[in-house]
């Protein structure tokens, strides 16, 4: 009989405990849409709380329903016509008002009954990932300039990274033709000592076995673009990381000339001695890729490896943006990653050293990027610091539309019911 009753309890207890939970589960996600509270919400809201003294004079008196509640300062508490005259109490409401507003991503600002939920988040929100539009706890309005810019829309920003990533692997190759003419001399300056390259027999075709790895991987990552439902973010990100990692081997490869690695490579200085005739090359290593399967050879362009770059970005953005669930492809875009770095050494193209630190600096760039982007919350202090180190990052992601990481959803990027109709 003993046994029954106390199951009997502990049942009674479960039921009251889940109880409880749901209806704080319930609250929580009420709140979530403040500004659909009507007054008996509030009131609700007041009595859980421990304000059931103050509901006649927010309910009954002032009619404060959520909009209203959103909207309110400690300076309305304070002052007529509401005058909590209670100092404590009046304390202790605005800090479970802020704390109200924060839960529901709300700043001190105002806002409208027709306001969507992503409005109201992308005026104060430090748990969607974007945290880029908060400035400061203070009510200051922020520059005009970057209203202005983060008004911008997808496809805006999508086509100024489609032309800052262009531009810059138009300087790259201009910068390839003139460290070209800087490479040293190889009579005077043999090659470098490396621990892989001196113990590593030279194999002439394995550089075109990676750039072939190159090729499969980036036709793989054309396709993921093209199906994928959210291709804008996609190629702004493509885009932003490849025209900040080949700037930085721009810098690298014009401060320090390494000489060449290999006696088998044909570099002979000064042969793009104008202007002119550098632009012409730098065209023709532009449209060609950098490949030497379109017939593109130079020198001079070591510190850091930008084949191992292509390879190492084009992986990481197979894998992030395609379903974890394809672990197959995963695992082919990760071994056509390591041997393509493989085959770079193999061909004795670039020393260890380049290859190690242009993985290092494009994966580190990578995950970087995405782990702000995807970050759930961050400080004012750490949003200033966004703005002022990574504007550009700041740019871009500005006002993304996802929380977290971008979801992997795919569709046919026609309309078939359109086609069907022309038909």
């Amino acid at each position: 009989m003993k046994i029954c009753v106390c199951f009997a309890t502990l049942l009674i207890r479960f039921w009251w405990l889940h109880s409880a939970i749901l209806k704080h589960n319930n609250m929580a996600l009420d709140a979530a849409n403040l500004a659909s509270w009507d007054v008996k919400k509030v009131e609700q809201w007041l009595s859980q709380n421990g304000f059931g003294l103050y509901v006649e004079l927010f309910c009954k008196t002032h009619k404060i329903d959520g909009l209203c509640l959103q909207n309110l300062n400690e300076k309305d508490l304070k002052e007529p016509p509401m005058q909590i005259k209670v100092l404590g109490d009046a304390k202790r409401l605005w800090l479970a008002i802020t704390e109200l507003q924060k839960s529901c991503g709300l700043s001190r600002k105002y806002y409208s009954r027709n306001s969507t939920p992503d409005d109201l988040k992308s005026v104060g929100d430090f748990s969607d990932g974007r945290i880029f539009t908060d400035y400061s706890d203070s009510d200051m309005d922020p520059p005009e300039i970057l209203v202005r810019l983060s008004a911008l829309g997808d496809k805006a920003r999508t086509l100024l990274a489609v032309v800052y990533c262009f531009m810059v692997l138009i300087i790259t190759s201009l910068t390839m033709t003139v460290v070209h003419d800087r490479v040293p001399d190889m009579n005077r300056y043999p090659p470098l000592p490396d621990i892989f390259l001196d113990n590593m027999p030279l194999v002439p075709w394995a550089f075109y076995i990676c750039e072939l790895s190159a090729s499969i991987m980036a036709f793989i990552l054309v396709l993921v673009i093209i199906l994928h439902k959210h291709r804008f973010i996609l190629i702004r990100r493509i885009c932003a990381i490849v025209g900040t990692v080949f700037l930085l081997r721009c810098v690298t490869m014009f401060v320090t000339s390494l000489s060449v690695p290999g006696v088998h490579l044909e570099c002979s200085g000064k042969i793009y001695g104008d202007w002119e005739t550098r632009l012409k090359r730098a065209f023709t290593i532009f449209f060609g890729g950098g490949l030497a399967l379109n017939g593109v050879r130079s020198c001079g362009d070591y510190m850091y490896s930008g084949h191992t770059c292509a390879v190492t970005l084009l992986n990481f953005f197979i894998s992030e943006y395609t379903p974890r669930r394809w672990s197959f492809l995963h695992t082919i875009c990760w071994l056509l990653n390591i041997f393509g770095i493989f085959f770079i050494l193999a061909a004795h193209e670039h020393y260890s050293i380049d290859v190690f630190i242009a993985f290092y600096i494009s994966s580190r760039i990578f995950l970087y990027y995405h782990a702000l982007a995807n970050a759930q919350s961050l400080d004012n202090r750490a949003q200033l610091r966004t703005r002022i180190w990574f504007p550009m990052f700041w740019f871009f992601e500005s006002n993304c539309k996802f929380k977290g990481r971008v979801p992997n959803e795919y569709e046919w990027p026609v309309d078939l019911s359109v086609w069907k109709k022309m038909q």
